[in-house]
């Protein structure tokens, strides 16, 4: 059976089957009422996970009555052969997991007909299609090379595990290797070049929260960058800005993640359909980062008054302050904060390689997140209970049944609608208008659907155009897809672990709450967004 991308699996399901378009209504209407009781969160007295497993059950239910839902085992394991080209057929129905190709010859120049035939075809079915009344018989053959068929619930293969699994395992690796003394010994380093300034701290935390975004990933980034902060804030008996540090550093890990081809899914889904290089990639983006950061910071200091030390007293008490921390006073063992060290160091390698590295590029980065926290595990394993216990169930719950969500939103064609809205803007836009209209739509959209089937929808209305390389339209999605996630807290899994790590410190901040502060922020950036693009990349 072919195995292809999962944003190809919800193209070509669309693709081969129709849905009223009621009930694609229908489901749009579910997927804004969950949007609204997110935002009513505190009112409704309900955790984020509970809300939206409510409506990933709903979900569930009406897309089974409706026969949305691809009920068939899924296929692991399987291999596309290197001949595959050499076999022709036409696609006629797709579960989301599974391709089935109705072979029409199979011929490849390598191998005989008899072997290619025993390797690719180990089923056939008779599949019937009527079209104007016509009845017809076809025999479709399920390509499956060196895979076994499992069954398992509709729901599982819904869920993106590697995101699961990233957050799981980076939560854990960052709160044992906590227990080292190693982010209280960093995070008094970086007090102590800011000198107790708090302008020059969000500064550097800012900045290394846009490095870490680009080459590890925002979730992994958010995490680090969040502990290192809190640390520092209370260190310097500065806690009540920590809700403006932990809102900004959120918000620039989508700004990071625009850096470069690999530093997020949307960019390489993208930048590959458009054929843009890694270099020419950077060179396009970096500036916009750099700028959109400068102004993210200076924003966030203007709006959540974290402002530089003017008064020589002020700065004479800061200096006093930070001169009298010792980053060594947090670290029990010499022994384990070396091992610590020596660990961080080499997470922060393996997840930035991993799609380098032999092995390890196949298992990705939830195997690494993982690996890692259980290797340091091993120092605690007696009482490894109470770092479970720590973890936010809440926020891995949520996702779980935001990925639902989602993915049942697909086969109601909610997402294909959407694209058809865009694919008429930019035909109708013109090249000015439909460039701008592509960016803002981009980033609606994403601030409450998984940006990443929206990316590569986009990229496939995109190149089914016979849009150029060099057309802003490439580029208008991508920084559409990824600003998008600044808009709301379910807009990106960043910013959602930004929120879980300010209520971790037992402040407030509920949906509506997260929109009325990041929105002035969103609304620069993608307007920014929008001048660059029509003004350097056109």
């Amino acid at each position: 059976m072919i195995l292809f991308p999962q944003p190809t699996f919800s193209l070509l399901a669309n693709a081969t089957h129709d849905v009223p378009t009621s009930i694609t209504l229908l489901f749009t209407v579910i997927l804004v009422g969950l949007i609204a009781c997110l935002a009513l969160e505190e009112k409704i007295h309900a955790k984020k996970s509970i809300i939206a497993g409510v409506f990933a059950i709903l979900c569930l239910v009406l897309g089974t009555i409706f026969h949305l839902l691809p009920f068939r085992d899924v296929v692991v394991g399987s291999i596309v052969p290197d001949d595959l080209e050499h076999i022709s057929g036409e696609y006629v129905e797709n579960d989301g997991d599974h391709v089935m190709l109705q072979v029409v010859d199979i011929e490849s120049p390598e191998r005989s007909d008899a072997n290619a035939q025993d390797e690719v075809a180990h089923a056939d079915q008779d599949t019937e299609h009527e079209e104007g009344g016509e009845h017809s018989e076809q025999t479709t053959h399920v390509l499956h090379v060196d895979g076994h068929a499992i069954s398992m619930p509709v729901y599982i293969p819904a869920i993106d595990w590697s995101v699961i699994a990233i957050i799981l395992g980076s939560s854990l690796f960052v709160d044992v290797t906590s227990r080292s003394g190693l982010f209280t010994w960093i995070a008094i380093k970086v007090t102590k070049a800011s000198k107790g300034d708090p302008f020059k701290l969000l500064a550097f935390y800012g900045i290394m929260t846009v490095v870490f975004s680009a080459v590890l990933n925002n979730v992994t980034a958010m995490i680090i960058v969040g502990s290192l902060t809190a640390v520092s804030l209370d260190k310097l008996h500065r806690k009540e800005k920590l809700l403006g540090f932990l809102l900004i550093e959120g918000l620039l890990t989508n700004i990071g993640g625009l850096l470069t081809l690999i530093s997020s899914v949307p960019n390489i889904i993208v930048g590959t359909a458009a054929n843009i290089s890694f270099l020419d990639f950077f060179v396009k983006s970096a500036p916009f980062v750099v700028v959109s950061t400068a102004i993210t910071i200076a924003m966030g200091a203007w709006l959540f008054n974290i402002s530089r030390l003017k008064a020589q007293a002020d700065i004479d008490e800061a200096k006093s302050l930070v001169d009298s921390f010792d980053e060594n006073d947090g670290i029990d063992s010499k022994g384990f904060f070396w091992f610590a060290t020596f660990m961080l160091v080499a997470f922060v390698f393996t997840i930035a390689l991993t799609s380098q590295l032999p092995i390890v590029s196949d298992l990705q980065m939830g195997f690494v997140a993982l690996a890692f926290a259980g290797v340091m595990l091993l120092r605690y394993k007696s009482e490894v209970d109470q770092f479970y216990r720590a973890l936010d169930w809440d926020l891995l719950g949520f996702f779980m049944a935001l990925f639902v969500v989602i993915n049942v939103m697909e086969h109601a064609r909610v997402l294909d609608m959407i694209g058809v809205g865009l694919a008429w803007i930019i035909r109708t836009g013109g090249d000015v208008g439909g460039t701008a209209a592509i960016l803002l739509a981009s980033a609606g959209f994403s601030s409450v659907t998984d940006n990443i089937p929206l990316a590569a929808m986009l990229a496939k209305i995109l190149g089914s155009l016979g849009t150029s390389s060099e057309s802003p339209l490439w580029w208008s999605v991508i920084f559409g897809a990824n600003l998008g996630g600044n808009i709301t807290p379910i807009g990106s899994a960043s910013t959602l672990v930004a929120v879980t790590i300010i209520h971790k410190h037992k402040l407030p901040l509920s949906f509506a709450g997260f929109v009325k502060a990041a929105i002035p922020y969103a609304l620069v950036q993608i307007t920014l967004a929008t001048v660059y693009v029509l003004m350097f990349l056109r």
